[in-house]
């Protein structure tokens, strides 16, 4: 049996086990960078960062000046530069942004949620958060399987829809045994999830004012539902300050959620005895473990607002960094050949969510 690697550079190494991968175009790298610890690590995957790093940059650009998500302009800018992951020089650094710098972006999540945030809630909206997204994960796996799709996409667009969206995407991803489609169905979830908040962004405030709804009540459905929290922040300060920030509260223990449901995946693969299953999730990975920590610290008041802004946007340009390399790994013709049936499975898993938070503002909040 073949041994597999183990260090960071020789997983990079080890590129002609993944699915449409050539292998790395190999180089030595210089004196200078010899000399520093890594830096044969450095040296092969810098051109494949500054890639991503790049397209991120212009996705931030065109998201500032014309409105649009930003994860979605680095998706279908990444794309755009698929010949990239082909064969050549960036190979190695677009798997590292799109695996590593991943992770660490959800790691730094946890400086944006504290515990008081959670308990100020109340028990009712608590309470709402864990059935929705329970029921819509099971929603999903159901579902996927009346569909003829896999668990795994029933498991990651579930969590996406049901936690925040991107983020809750990459992270859970970042969990599940690495499959033939796995790429595909990441890069799947994380488009259609991007565009089912836009638009919900632009509906939901319309639908709660027909409604009636005050601006307590607005906030919860809005926080509630909402996949990613750019848009739950335009949505309620579209309606109100009060909207926005009740809102955003809610939205942050959907976030919180994440910890949770990832070891719950985690525990379950390692308990279920496949082949590999317990090296392709650990039960504790190290950067959910970073990712509890910071909420712990955060929550003690003792990071500085300005440390704590300045790891948020880190976190962010992290993500845009790493959606970015995960475009370049698909293409067009991927996304093509999945058909419809995983965009109306994530449409069915939004449409449950709104319908059960709806209920439970409307009679419970």
């Amino acid at each position: 049996m073949t041994k597999l690697p183990q260090s960071e550079l020789e997983r990079l190494e080890f590129l002609d086990s993944m699915e449409g991968i050539t292998r790395a175009e190999p180089s030595a790298p210089s004196s200078l960078l010899r000399a520093l610890p890594q830096g044969a690590l450095i040296h092969a995957v810098y051109p494949g960062v500054l890639a991503a790093l790049t397209i991120g940059l212009a996705s931030t650009f065109l998201s500032d000046h014309y409105g649009a998500p930003v994860m979605l302009f680095a998706l279908l800018i990444g794309m755009a530069f698929h010949f990239l992951h082909e064969e050549g020089r960036c190979v190695a650094g677009i798997e590292f942004a799109s695996r590593t710098i991943l992770r660490v972006g959800v790691a730094l999540l946890g400086v944006r949620i504290t515990f008081d945030q959670i308990g100020s809630l109340g028990a009712a909206p608590v309470a709402m958060v864990v059935v929705g997204v329970a029921t819509t994960l099971l929603f999903g796996l159901a579902l996927a399987r009346a569909l003829k799709l896999s668990w795994t996409f029933g498991v990651l667009s579930g969590g996406a829809v049901a936690i925040c969206g991107v983020a809750a995407a990459l992270a859970i991803a970042s969990a599940l045994p690495r499959t033939a489609q796995s790429e595909r169905d990441t890069i799947v979830t994380v488009v259609s999830v991007t565009a089912l908040s836009t638009i919900a962004m632009i509906l939901y405030p319309i639908l709660v004012g027909a409604l009636g709804f005050d601006h307590r009540h607005a906030g919860v459905f809005l926080g509630g539902t909402i996949h990613d929290v750019a848009q739950v922040v335009g949505a309620g300060y579209m309606i109100s300050p009060e909207s926005g920030d009740v809102a955003t509260y809610v939205k942050m223990l959907r976030v919180a959620m994440l910890l949770p449901v990832v070891l719950a995946i985690a525990f379950f693969l390692s308990r279920r005895g496949e082949a590999g299953a317990a090296k392709r999730a650990p039960l504790l990975p190290t950067f959910l473990i970073a990712f509890a920590g910071l909420v712990a610290i955060n929550s003690t008041g003792v990071i500085p607002k300005d440390v704590t802004g300045a790891v948020s946007d880190l976190s962010r340009w992290c993500l845009v960094t790493a959606i970015a390399a995960l475009g370049m790994k698909t293409s067009f013709k991927d996304l093509v050949a999945v058909g419809w049936r995983p965009v109306g499975l994530m449409v069915a898993e939004t449409t449950w969510i709104a319908v059960l938070v709806l209920t439970a503002v409307a009679w419970l909040v």
